[in-house]
């Protein structure tokens, strides 16, 4: 696993007591807990559900539809609106309908709770703005009108595109062809802009995805999705590096979409075409991968549907750890939430594994029972060496 288990060994024997604590972190695991919604047109069925929110009380909201019929031709009345469902997944009703009016929408995406003042941001695309809510759902207001930029040749998507917010409750929101990230506060001003350089330098993006906040450092993830990659900036927006290549392989990326990061500042990617989740870790080593593309009866992967198609995946493959493309994310109290982009759900998965990281050195104490104690300091995790017998303690413990 690349990785060594947090260990407490003691060691007794005549004369000796050994006494040891380690800086490592166990690696992350993912596993399937349930699916949230189902494919449909009707009320609590989703197609397309592009953003994702947990509120304080436990209930999921998901950006849904793009104003479309079954048959792919446009219909304001459908979707376009934030659904909201029970921490049990049971629908419970919506917030914003269709239109180019205050608090509705033409095509929601990015959505999120402020943390400070708990109010409720969602992205906007076709209306070219952000609409903001209270935590219950009752319009504010709209800012940042017209200032996203438009559709490019040879992409599908414009518009905000992750929204994500600083410690004192500053709006950071991804404008997806600007390569750059608008920031504003709370209610809606403009107060700064990072980025908005198109290439593959560090720095420049093709696509800024979903973009996050880490509550640890300060420091900001960013989904660089034509460049199949994440970015790293610091709080003030300076680039410090980047992880991730273009494929299929473990840690490699095909458009990543949505991204979060936990406490410990492992990162957790929506490895889009690829149908799948992936974790790193702060410096973007790989740790682990969750789901699969959806398949059809020959066992074939599903191919997603054309711009003009109805907005499913044909046939659907609603077998647990599959995915037709994924999309939004939410990570929520040990719980990461995956839209299943183009199979109409969200599947929600346990986060297990993680455990707090103490500073990257530590205290051997070893103590010779009767003569006092003398103290050995291990060296960072990659540089650690053999102290008496732990390497091959640590290999039985792993």
């Amino acid at each position: 696993m690349g990785l060594v288990k947090n260990f407490s060994i003691g060691i007794l024997g005549t004369g000796f007591l050994v006494l040891a604590t380690a800086a490592q972190a166990k690696a992350v695991t993912l596993t399937f807990d349930r699916s949230i919604g189902e494919p449909g047109f009707g009320p609590g069925q989703l197609f397309v559900p592009q953003g994702i929110a947990v509120d304080s009380q436990g209930n999921t909201l998901i950006s849904n539809g793009r104003g479309v019929n079954p048959d792919g031709t446009p219909n304001y009345n459908l979707g376009n609106k934030i659904e909201k469902f029970s921490p049990s997944g049971q629908y419970i009703g919506a917030i914003g309908s269709g239109g180019t009016g205050p608090g509705q929408f033409d095509e929601p995406t990015t959505v999120d709770f402020n943390p400070v003042t708990g109010d409720l941001y969602a992205g906007d695309v076709y209306n070219n703005r952000i609409n903001q809510f209270d935590s219950q759902g009752n319009f504010i207001r709209s800012f940042a009108n017209g200032e996203f930029t438009p559709l490019i040749p040879g992409r599908f998507f414009f518009g905000p595109s992750g929204v994500t917010f600083d410690k004192t409750g500053n709006v950071y929101v991804g404008d997806f062809n600007g390569e750059r990230i608008l920031k504003f506060t709370s209610d809606g001003k403009q107060i700064g802009v990072i980025g908005g350089t198109t290439g593959t330098a560090l720095g420049e993006f093709q696509g800024v995805a979903g973009t996050r906040i880490s509550s640890v450092s300060g420091n900001i993830y960013v989904a660089d999705q034509y460049n199949n990659r994440v970015q790293v900036l610091d709080p003030n927006g300076k680039p410090l590096y980047t992880f991730g290549s273009a494929g299929s392989g473990p840690g490699q990326l095909l458009q990543p979409i949505g991204i979060e990061v936990d406490d410990q500042e492992n990162v957790y990617v929506a490895d889009s075409i690829n149908s799948r989740v992936q974790v790193f870790d702060k410096n973007g080593n790989f740790l682990t991968s969750y789901g699969q593309p959806a398949l059809d009866a020959s066992g074939n992967p599903v191919p997603p549907p054309g711009l003009t198609d109805p907005p499913f995946g044909n046939p659907l493959d609603l077998t647990p750890g599959r995915f037709n493309w994924t999309g939004g994310t939410s990570l929520k109290d040990g719980k990461l939430y995956v839209g299943d982009f183009f199979q109409g759900r969200v599947q929600v998965l346990n986060v297990e594994g993680t455990r707090k990281v103490p500073e990257p050195s530590s205290a051997l104490g070893l103590a010779l029972l009767g003569l006092g104690a003398a103290t050995v300091t291990l060296r960072k995790r990659r540089q650690q060496k053999p102290v008496f017998s732990l390497e091959k303690e640590l290999q039985k413990q792993c």
